[in-house]
């Protein structure tokens, strides 16, 4: 509840833009109106008298004795015959692509299928597509997110000394970045290795701490390690078969060491936990052993700390912690230094090895205290008001003059593909930083790891783990110690921004990381250092962020979201990173062992952090241009639509008759121009998925928003308003002069029907322009809807009912076509309409090529990757049996009628398989179901 946050509702920035734009275009109406308005009140005069305005004029819209009613009702007529400027249909549109995008591209997409969980991808909302084409910094949790979250106890220190053999990851890492050939892992004839245990030295195996110098030590060791938990055993109690339910993989895999060193915990109750302690009196002595657990003081990321009080059945009582090492040495009793400051040392190599450590520690506690300490305990535990706090409150009164027991080391390797993931990432502009729980050695090592931060880097670290802020600590005043490590991280701030500053000025001067832990973040945060860091911050390339809590993380997240002004994107996987992912523009949830519940507080879902590739840069960048190109395209064939009207007010005396007949104007963003961009929404792709992520730095152009700005706005402006002169004019002129021998003049409605018609074929071929690949889709649905307008206009046009307004265009579209104008203005209008458009694109395209232009230059004679079979080959390979398990997982799914309400099997599942051309083989119940359709029909056909 601390780090909660209030659900966001959130809009992408490419939506806030064309709030901006609407209002342009409002601004536009307004003004087109405010002219003819002021037109039509210059214009009224008793002078022409072929209006018939002399004496009294009943419609006050005419009536030139009181111009200011004339320009006001004017007004109110132009408002509604120039609404089409304003794209109505525009948001619908919108909202329809982006919800093909996602449950057809996004969702059903191979390259974002991990086969091992069989987890496709997930949109949970289509608002954000194409904010994932703009992403300029990504803030990224650790363990399960960059890690697999696989725990397994790997190492441990136990009264100074370090037991464990094994060489992690990122050891082997860094042997290779120092040129150093990294040492054989060796293994003992006797390790054991399991889920959650991968620990080898036999000086603790099988008893054998017995005769280590430090048993006791060793003893309270694994009993902290088998009591201090809630875990909950599930299965047969064996130590072969028992399996361990936890709230985290951390707890599970401590559980699971514990029974390999001989304390087998088997079987809890409200009050009780068994552990079957082995070695303990002697050697191969079994023994079980009931604690009663009285009290459980429980982790949150506040306290960062857990700890259990028992009993044991002679009478003891101890309390047992374990936690971060920051929180559990500021409550060890006084004494013992050279264990605390040799056990540090072990941490920090642990750290550097990329280890998750826990520090444990034991307190024996006095019947007398005990029972004092435990009514303050159940008052807390019962209130009704600030429960969390008082509890916490009253934990503090216990949880101290520990001793120190040791502390583990758990390995958490990475998730496959991460450092070449990041890799990609940062070529294409991305900025990446990392906030986690862990040491900051441990965060340290793992950016160094997944290619986070390199040794061509400078690292500017801003830690509290110095000598003086632990001098000022051990005295004790919480005052004297905020001020103190206030001035510190102030000054530490300004020392590297000036390192910064210095650096960047440099020609070619390093990469920047920084480094800096929850402590000093805490007070790096505070309203005035907060310009400082973001500064700081927003000129590195990566930023670490190590013993961050929820909260803090979330406030990173919005700090660089609201003040820099940049567009965010947050991934985790756990319910302690959800206020993160609810503060950025965008969440990403990853489906991993912690649990749904950062998949639900998210707006995609992927089961890899390597699957960011494809969706950033494939379909993020995709959608970003492609609802880039319908705005625009709603915005010119808008303008230029209303524009050929507003051309003909002037002629029209700015008297508010319209140019074009009602139904013209209803259909043509309905029926005559809606199918082709929605086509340009879905298909149009300038570079296949394979070249979007070969070359990454296509992505910038979304960071630069290329493609939706004010610039782009002006073209489309300038040939909208050249198009709809050459329709209007170029229409009326050709059409002034007799069409017949006759020497009868077009009227009107012809006129408006030809010059609507050369609006409709050109703004339909216009679209085809824009486009970087046409399909079959785009034939289909620009000449369709170019077929559509004449099927209209024939039985429009040849109709006519009583009491309607049809007799305007009755009959026009067969006088058209009966001549020759007809057929060379549809010819010519729209090429010297669009010859504009081709001139501006081909010396566009020749002299200020796009990034991707280039590249399409370049392999234009490459096949395209757009079937399914080629999508699998990039970057995911997915054997036979992979891609048989997705298509078989995406099958149609039918509830069996044989098994029941609450039962539900994939009915015909082997036939739907068929249909796709997948081998499913034929389950019990669709030969069961088939059968018993026979013996229906054949029961049937006897009675008939």
């Amino acid at each position: 509840m601390m780090n909660s946050m209030n659900v966001p509702s959130k809009r992408s920035t490419l939506e806030r833009k064309l709030d901006k734009l609407i209002l342009a275009l409002f601004a536009t109406l307004f003004l087109m109106c405010l002219i003819g308005a002021i037109g039509s009140g210059i214009f009224i005069n008793r002078k022409y008298y072929y209006l018939g305005l002399e004496g009294k004029v009943e419609d006050r819209q005419f009536d030139p004795s009181n111009r200011f009613v004339v320009v006001i009702l004017t007004m109110f007529t132009l408002i509604t015959l120039f609404s089409t400027i304003i794209p109505i249909s525009l948001y619908v549109s919108i909202e329809g692509i982006k919800f093909i995008q996602s449950i057809k591209f996004i969702n059903q997409d191979l390259n974002m299928y991990h086969a091992e969980t069989n987890t496709p991808a997930l949109a949970r909302t289509s608002n954000l597509n194409e904010e994932l084409g703009q992403v300029e910094y990504i803030f990224t949790d650790k363990t399960g997110t960059l890690t697999r979250n696989l725990m397994e106890f790997f190492k441990c220190t136990i009264g100074g000394e370090v037991y464990g053999t094994g060489i992690t990851e990122i050891e082997r890492g860094i042997a290779q970045r120092n040129g150093v050939e990294p040492a054989e892992e060796r293994k003992s004839a006797n390790a054991v290795h399991e889920k959650g245990f991968n620990f080898d030295d036999v000086r603790l195996m099988r008893g054998a701490w017995r005769n280590e110098p430090n048993p006791d030590l060793c003893k309270e060791f694994f009993r902290c390690l088998a009591i201090c938990h809630t875990v909950l055993p599930e299965g047969d109690e064996s130590p072969e078969k028992i399996l361990y339910q936890a709230a985290s993989p951390d707890e599970a895999a401590l559980v699971t060491a514990a029974k390999n060193f001989g304390f087998f915990f088997y079987r809890r109750t409200p009050t009780l936990i068994y552990v079957r302690e082995s070695h303990v009196e002697k050697m191969g002595h079994v023994q079980d052993v009931p604690y009663e657990i009285l009290n459980v003081l429980e982790f949150n990321s506040t306290r960062k700390r857990q700890s259990v009080v028992c009993r044991y059945p002679e009478g003891r009582l101890v309390l047992y912690c374990k936690g971060a090492d920051s929180v559990i040495y500021e409550r060890l009793a006084e004494g013992n230094d050279d264990l605390r400051k040799v056990t540090r040392e072990h941490l920090e190599q642990f750290g550097s090895s990329g280890l998750r450590t826990l520090c444990l520690a034991y307190r024996n506690l006095s019947a007398d205290m005990y029972e004092t300490w435990n009514e303050k305990f159940i008052q807390a535990k019962s209130s009704l008001q600030d429960r969390e706090r008082k509890l916490d409150e009253v934990a503090e009164l216990i949880e101290k003059d520990l001793i120190l027991i040791g502390a583990t080391a758990i390995e958490d390797k990475l998730q496959e593909g991460v450092p070449a993931c990041i890799e990609t990432l940062s070529e294409a502009g991305i900025k990446i930083w990392v906030l986690t729980g862990d040491k900051m050695e441990t965060a340290i090592n793992i950016a160094y790891a997944c290619n986070l931060i390199n040794n061509d880097m400078k690292q500017l670290i801003i830690s509290s783990d110095t000598d003086e802020i632990r001098e000022v600590e051990d005295r004790g005043d919480p005052v004297e110690t905020a001020c103190f490590i206030k001035e510190a991280v102030k000054t530490d701030l300004k020392k590297c921004l000036g390192d910064a500053q210095q650096y960047l000025h440099t020609v070619s001067g390093p990469k920047l990381a920084l480094v800096i832990d929850g402590k000093c973040l805490m007070y790096a945060l505070d309203p005035s250092l907060r310009g400082m860091l973001l500064h700081l911050s927003l000129n590195c390339s990566s930023v670490v962020c190590c013993r961050v809590s929820p909260l803090q993380k979330a406030q990173v997240t919005t700090l660089v979201k609201k003040s820099a002004k940049k567009i965010t994107l947050s991934i985790g996987d756990g319910a302690n990173d959800v206020s993160m992912i609810q503060a950025a523009h965008v969440g990403i949830g990853i489906s991993g062992l912690e649990g749904m519940q950062a998949v639900m507080a998210s707006d995609f879902a992927i089961a890899q952090f390597r699957f960011l590739t494809d969706l950033l840069l494939v379909h993020g960048r995709w959608s970003y241009i492609r609802v880039s190109k319908v705005v625009m395209y709603f915005f010119y064939k808008n303008l230029t639509f209303t524009l050929t009207q507003f051309w003909f007010m002037f002629q029209a005396g700015f008297s508010g008759q319209r140019f074009y007949d009602d139904w013209f104007q209803a259909c043509y963003n309905v029926l005559f121009t809606s199918l082709p961009v929605l086509m340009l929404g879905l298909f149009d792709k300038d570079v296949s998925a394979s070249l979007s992520k070969k070359y990454p730095q296509l992505y910038m152009e979304g960071l630069k928003n290329v493609y939706f700005r004010w610039s782009v706005v002006a073209v489309y402006a300038f040939f909208s308003v050249y198009q709809s002169l050459v329709f209007y004019y170029f229409v009326t002129i050709s059409g002034s002069s007799p069409q017949s021998s006759s020497g009868k003049m077009l009227g009107l409605w012809d006129i408006s029907t030809m010059a609507f018609t050369c609006v409709v074929t050109t703004v339909n071929l216009r679209l085809l322009m824009s486009c970087n690949n046409i399909t079959r889709w785009h034939h289909i649905s620009v000449w369709g809807s170019i077929l559509a307008w004449f099927i209209f206009i024939f039985i429009y046009s040849g109709i006519m009912t009583k009491h309607d307004r049809q007799e305007n265009v009755f009959w026009s579209i067969y006088i058209l076509m009966s001549t020759s104008y007809f057929y060379l203005t549809i010819i010519l209008v729209p090429i010297v309409a669009l010859v504009g458009d081709f001139l501006y694109q081909g010396v566009q395209r020749w002299f200020f090529p796009y990034d991707y232009q280039i590249i399409q230059e370049r392999h234009r004679h490459e096949p395209d990757d757009t079937s399914g079979a080629r999508l699998l080959q990039i970057d995911n390979h997915l054997t036979p049996e992979e891609a048989r398990s997705y298509a078989i997982a995406q099958l149609p799914q039918q509830r069996s009628k044989h098994t029941g309400f609450a039962f539900d099997s994939p009915g015909y599942e082997s036939f739907f398989a068929a249909q796709v051309g997948v081998f499913a083989p034929q389950k019990a119940w669709d030969v069961a179901r088939r059968a018993s359709v026979m013996r229906t029909r054949s029961r049937k056909q006897r009675k008939s």
